[in-house]
């Protein structure tokens, strides 16, 4: 019996180890107020973008929710105004998955709203499939919806500033990949739709994500508008929901007892969007509520601008 006290001990003191040390991550605090101010939060009715969107409203900010699914936005910003007391929490429909909805989206949010003080590109996927354009679903959703959004609103955000652009990235970008002749020629990042193929769009996604803000930065030098990436740390949320059921299977009790949830999970994205002073670390990359160094090829300008040029001519098209 002492022998299997001490086992139990053992293990539980590991687990405390592993996900304290490694897991839980920083927490952010910040007594900033948002009256007046206006926020975007994609993919915010679940998970980290529905905390992040929570906290902001708590902070007194007009909360719009930009998401793909009517009836789980709705219920969403249901729960935000209730829990906040922030009635200026509402609903506009974005998918990602289609450069026409994008393009209503910010038609549709420039005629209503005067201004934009910070955008959260938040919304992932990592699921096989195409996008209506017939993109990857990684690239398409999580690169190249997001690229165009931006885009759009920046005139706006550019006369409300200061604002920001906050694009939740993540360290799988280290062995993200980008190969233009692929993207030329597929419209994708990746030749499969296996397992592995969808994880490695997945990643290369995360450094197209790094890279459009490296670039969007360069280009934004000198006005109103910062921009940063982020790495969330490892989060249970719904992102996963289309993998295989024997993944899951293998995954969602790991998960549950080791990743952060989405409140923490949410904690860099709000440092991004509010620590004051870090306007002159715009385009650079933040994990764990701290300024964090990059991977090699998110570093490369060239290949940023070269990533910008393409992404132009495809969500113009």
């Amino acid at each position: 019996m002492s022998v299997l006290i001490c086992f139990i001990a053992v293990v539980v003191l590991c687990y405390v180890i592993v996900y304290y040390v490694v897991f839980r991550g920083m927490g952010f605090s910040s007594s900033v107020k948002l009256q007046g101010k206006t926020v975007i939060v994609t993919g915010s009715n679940n998970g980290i973008g529905k905390a992040t969107a929570l906290d902001l409203a708590k902070r007194g900010a007009r909360v719009i929710l930009a998401c793909r699914n009517m009836e789980k936005a709705e219920a969403a910003a249901f729960d935000i105004r209730g829990e906040s007391g922030n009635n200026q929490v509402v609903f506009m429909h974005l998918d990602l998955a289609s450069l026409k909805s994008v393009k209503t989206f910010a038609e549709t949010f420039l005629k209503s709203e005067p201004r934009l003080d910070i955008l959260v590109n938040n919304a992932g996927v990592l699921s096989p499939g195409r996008t209506d354009d017939d993109f990857g679903m990684a690239f398409g959703v999580n690169h190249l919806g997001h690229f165009l959004l931006t885009n759009l609103l920046l005139e706006r955000m550019q006369r409300s500033g200061p604002s920001r652009v906050v694009t939740v990235a993540s360290h799988l970008h280290c062995i993200g990949n980008i190969k233009f002749s692929l993207l030329t020629s597929k419209k994708d990042s990746v030749t499969g739709d296996y397992i592995w193929h969808n994880f490695q769009a997945y990643c290369n996604s995360k450094l197209c994500n790094m890279l459009f803000i490296r670039e969007l930065a360069n280009r934004l030098e000198g006005t109103c508008v910062t921009c940063y990436s982020l790495h969330p740390g490892v989060v249970y949320t719904e992102m996963g929901r289309n993998i295989n059921w024997w993944l899951q299977l293998f995954l969602i009790p790991f998960a549950k007892l080791f990743f952060m949830d989405p409140e923490r999970g949410s904690q860099t994205t709000l440092y991004c969007s509010l620590q004051e002073g870090i306007e002159p670390l715009s385009g650079r990359y933040f994990s764990n509520c701290a300024l964090q160094e990059v991977g090699s090829r998110a570093r490369d300008d060239t290949l940023a601008k070269k990533l910008w040029e393409l992404s132009e001519k495809f969500s113009s098209s």
